[in-house]
């Protein structure tokens, strides 16, 4: 995936460096005060980046260029990919809670005897199984939490580190998946055979995940149960099951997302309707005397709305930033910089993990930086194969546990107006990513130690 290169004329800011940045360090600051504060949902984000974006707007020298960059960032078709995705998806999480699905789950689950901790590690698996088969970290939260997190009110699962095991099963497959986007992009950008990348991920993905299945197992449970979830025998709910495995089945053909979620729905409408879930009428209807249009239909766009906004205006930012150039001035003057192989991995890893919170995209930051990474490594003695796995593994940490990503404010979206669950912010679902915390820290240590340094081929 590429993003537009800047013009050969930077856009230039009072105060120079620090002034392009200072915007940003608004929203980082702002986005980091509602969330220790027990900010809501990711609505609460919409002001302080409108205030970040509005701050740009007085500090570039040319307002004109700084509105188009702008306007440039939030128009890429990567983001209305996105937005596409998760206004379908939520139509989708929707029709499957409303078809009975989550209570048919709570009643097998529960009959297999597992609940709590036990829970919370087979989401986990369950989440590994599909972004890995799938490659897609955004779309395993997006089919998966709807389905998942209801489920654990009536399994005495705790919900923090339940949202915590989707999102980290939806990061081992974002980091190891042949057919993921960051894995491509980290391969590619280093001269490596992709089959040789994810051979090698393997060694520093499987220990992370087994500690995030420990710890699943050993919190994850919440000790009480709640009431309001059906928990009835309902094999017949079960048949509900057909719709996310016909959505999974499209996306491991290599199929569109958006392709999958619109098979998903037209299949979970038709369902819903044969088995008596719902009639016509629950899917859209027409309120003459409020002259509105209701349904589940709309129930599920409408919750689409808030990461929606938050993603446009993030990408703004973003926007304006990359056509700064501060980026290539970035990874221009590492160049000089890297004088032996330990301190070349260093600073791979550390120009990546700006990249990736300056531009809060994964593969984006790879892009950037990867061409850089490649010149240092190659002059360092480290292998291909090695840095690959220090891009791919610095970009699947970062979004994945801080607050202002896009994957932490869609997990946290999928907690709102579920009964019996407690919604949660970003924070929340970061902290709990067991997953990527001991993927961060097996990076670290591998860079620190040489460990799996000489396995690796020749550059």
């Amino acid at each position: 995936m590429s993003h537009p290169a800047p013009p050969s004329a930077p856009l230039s800011f009072h105060g120079g460096v620090v002034g392009a940045l200072v915007p940003f360090a608004l929203f980082l600051a702002g986005v980091s005060w509602l969330g220790l504060s027990g900010a809501p949902d990711e609505t609460g984000f919409w002001p302080v980046l409108l205030m970040a974006i509005a701050l740009g707007l007085c500090l570039a020298t040319d307002k004109s260029a700084y509105c188009d960059a702008v306007i440039d960032g939030m128009s890429r078709r990567i983001v209305m990919i996105m937005l596409l995705a998760w206004l379908l998806a939520s139509v989708l999480g929707v029709l499957l809670r409303e078809s009975g699905l989550v209570g048919s789950l709570v009643w097998a689950t529960d009959a297999a005897g597992v609940s709590g901790g036990g829970f919370v590690a087979v989401s986990f698996l369950v989440c590994v199984v599909f972004s890995t088969a799938t490659g897609t970290s955004l779309g395993t939260i997006l089919v998966c939490a709807p389905l998942l997190y209801p489920a654990g009110a009536s399994l005495a699962a705790d919900p923090a580190f339940l949202i915590g095991s989707i999102i980290a099963g939806a990061t081992f497959g974002d980091n190891v998946s042949p057919i993921s986007d960051t894995t491509i992009a980290s391969a590619t950008t280093q001269g490596a055979k992709l089959g040789d990348v994810v051979r090698s991920r393997l060694k520093y993905a499987i220990p992370a995940a087994a500690v995030a299945l420990l710890v699943f197992v050993l919190f994850g449970g919440s000790g009480t149960a709640a009431e309001g979830l059906q928990t009835e025998p309902d094999a017949l709910g079960l048949l509900m099951l057909a719709v996310p495995a016909l959505v999974l089945t499209v996306l491991i053909r290599q199929r569109h997302l958006v392709e999958g979620l619109i098979y998903g729905i037209v299949s979970a409408s038709l369902l819903g309707l044969a088995l008596g879930r719902f009639g016509f009428a629950d899917l859209l209807s027409i309120d003459q005397d409020n002259f509105t249009a209701t349904g589940l239909l709309l129930d599920g766009m409408r919750r689409a709305i808030g990461v929606s906004i938050f993603t446009v205006l993030l990408m703004g930012l973003v926007g304006g930033l990359e056509r700064a150039g501060l980026l290539d001035r970035l990874t221009d003057w590492v160049r000089a910089r890297a004088t032996s192989t330990k301190s070349a991995e260093w600073w791979i890893f550390g120009t990546v993990s700006g990249a990736t919170v300056l531009t809060t995209h994964s593969t984006v930051a790879i892009v950037t930086v990867g061409e850089m990474a490649r010149d240092i490594g190659e002059a360092s003695g480290v292998g291909a194969n090695r840095r690959a796995n220090i891009l791919d593994i610095a970009v699947c940490t970062y979004p994945f546990l801080l607050p202002i990503f896009i994957p932490t404010v869609l997990a946290a979206s999928m907690t709102a107006d579920v009964m019996g669950m407690p919604r949660l912010s970003p924070w929340d679902v970061g902290l709990h990513n067991v997953h990527s915390w001991a993927l961060l820290a097996v990076l670290v240590f591998a860079i620190a130690t040489g460990w799996g340094r000489t396995a690796q081929d020749p550059a």
